[in-house]
């Protein structure tokens, strides 16, 4: 795959070069590998200030970088690097995807699973609708009239993905535990469900649009939706069975390992392949493999998953940051566009005012009709706590450039000037977000949350027990009061009890299933293969 392609002033001075391998691709590899070097020590260098954070600093770097690749090239080309959504969708997001269902707290994230699903699959529908609406409405006032519908529903799908990096890089998971699960959760399903939605409006036909048409819609979105998250827990399963049938650590750990790896990004290319969602399927493929199958490994694999995954997921995201700084000063792209800079302002203003709108339009609502649900304060989210949350949703990455260019500067189609205006002005976007409003999260959620921040009290004593449900339960089936006077009064207690705590209940059913079906077949905590030198059962870095 030719992704990569340097500016001829550089291969001017190398072209007599015998050597087998493209000098192009190592002088652009090289000059990558330099800079993420150079994020990674600066990023060092810059932990506790208050107003950089690594992910800025890779998209500056790559800023600067291209400016020096346009003053040698004498603003002909910057081409360092050409932009390849192959490169972004098959090898730099999977790690990514795929480290956050392996590394998150999942009792937590299925905790507030409801809520996480309101904000990332229902609040990233009522987005895009009010994009695409608003795109529709106010496009042609700015001079852009050539795009269709299918077009107008794109751009909603496409600025409907969120990148909230920079605001997970500054909460604290220990310290504010719901606020993280929400922001974390929510960030990698809307991913996912804009990735669908985008998927769902290319196969769309849109010259006949009717109430059939929208029904078309939500059908394809429910069907990529489910069976690339049936497809993910399928590959994480599968993986689970191997490893502890056949229990490779007694002979290598390595293999066991790279079988992890493989299995990973074998569930990511087959949802790909059946044309689901990869992102689906590998995060919960994640999910599924550090419940059942990081248990069944030697303790040394235990270790090396962990901090590669880790490792592998951090390069990859620099590198995301560092590839759109680079490509955002591409001149060909500026110069086919044609607009004037004012043009091109207002259209960039008007795309991050439909953001900012379609944000507020369903944090604020669904946030509060999740609290009047709601029993336990704990348990609510505060107004400043949506606040973060709306705020969190505000930054766009490379996944909104991926899928504009996909939709704007796809190969079957000629690059005219309003979709190289599109491009540019999503490019605007997406560092204006990202470098203003990221460099303003880390004070702004200092001041608006954490100073304000009242003593954390553990809500566990609001939360029964399962030890206390079962006793709920077996009092509800003992036989030896019958005829009591009691009994209806307990039966009535213990069912308002759990219809109180519906997450408990559920999660009380899930671990006897768990226990009695799941971990005999598939192993998982307290597996203990039968050679001496199993694993034994450490604990789970992330609670089940």
């Amino acid at each position: 795959m030719a992704v990569l392609e340097t500016i001829p002033v550089l291969l001017s001075s190398t072209s007599s070069s015998s050597s087998f391998l493209d000098t192009s691709t190592v002088i652009a590899l090289t000059v990558f590998f330099a800079l993420l070097c150079a994020c990674i020590i600066i990023g060092h260098l810059l932990e506790e200030n208050r107003w950089a954070n690594e992910s800025i600093t890779a998209l500056l770097l790559g800023l600067c970088c291209g400016v020096v690749v346009l003053l040698i090239s004498k603003f002909q080309s910057s081409r360092l690097l050409l932009f390849s959504e192959d490169l972004f969708f098959l090898y730099l997001l999977p790690p990514i995807i795929f480290n956050a269902g392996f590394q998150v707290k999942k009792k937590q994230f299925f905790k507030n699973f409801t809520t996480i699903l309101l904000f990332g699959v229902v609040g990233t529908v009522i987005s895009f609708c009010l994009i695409s609406l608003g795109a529709y409405l106010l496009f042609k006032r700015i001079g852009v009239t050539s795009l269709d519908i299918q077009d107008y529903l794109a751009v909603g799908a496409i600025l409907s993905a969120t990148d909230s990096v920079c605001t997970l890089q500054v909460l604290n998971q220990d310290e504010t535990p719901l606020l993280y699960s929400i922001v974390f959760g929510e960030g990698v399903v809307n991913d996912a469900t804009s990735i669908v939605l985008f998927n769902a409006v290319q196969s769309l036909d849109v010259s006949n649009i009717d109430l059939l048409t929208a029904l078309k819609l939500l059908g394809t979105f429910l069907y990529l939706f489910f069976t690339s998250t049936a497809l993910g827990i399928a590959a994480g399963l599968i993986s689970a069975y191997i490893i502890k049938t056949l229990y490779f650590g007694r002979h290598s750990t390595d293999r066991e390992v790279a079988l992890m790896m493989l299995m990973a990004y074998l569930s990511y290319m087959l949802a790909e392949l059946l044309n689901l969602s990869g992102i689906l399927t590998i995060f919960f493929c994640g999910i599924v493999m550090s419940h059942y199958t990081w248990h069944n490994v030697t303790e040394s694999s235990r270790v090396t998953t962990k901090h590669a995954f880790a490792t592998i997921s951090f390069i990859a995201e620099t590198f995301i940051f560092l590839y759109v700084g680079m490509d955002a000063l591409d001149i060909d792209k500026w110069k086919s566009s044609k607009a004037s800079p004012g043009t091109s302002i207002a259209l960039s203003s008007t795309l991050f005012a439909l953001v900012l709108v379609g944000r507020a339009a369903f944090v604020f609502p669904i946030a509060n009709i999740t609290n009047c649900i709601k029993k336990r304060p704990s348990t609510k989210i505060e107004l400043r706590k949506q606040f973060i949350i709306w705020w969190a949703g505000l930054m766009r990455g490379a996944v909104t450039i991926a899928l504009s260019y996909n939709q704007f500067a796809n190969s079957d189609k000629t690059l005219t000037e309003d979709s190289a205006l599109m491009i540019t002005s999503t490019i605007i976007v997406v560092l204006f977000s990202t470098v203003v409003f990221g460099s303003i999260t880390k004070p702004l959620i200092e001041a608006v949350l954490l100073r304000n921040a009242k003593p954390v009290h553990s809500d566990a004593t609001d939360i029964p027990s399962l030890d206390d449900l079962q006793i709920l339960f077996l009092e509800n089936g003992d036989p030896s009061d019958q005829g009591g006077s009691n009994e209806p009064a307990r039966r009535k207690g213990s069912l308002s009890m759990l219809i109180s705590n519906p997450t408990s209940t559920v999660h009380y059913f899930w671990r006897k299933f768990d226990d009695k079906f799941m971990r005999p077949v598939f192993g998982g905590r307290g597996f203990v293969p039968f050679v001496p030198s199993s694993p034994t059962g450490a604990a789970d870095p992330q609670t089940s």
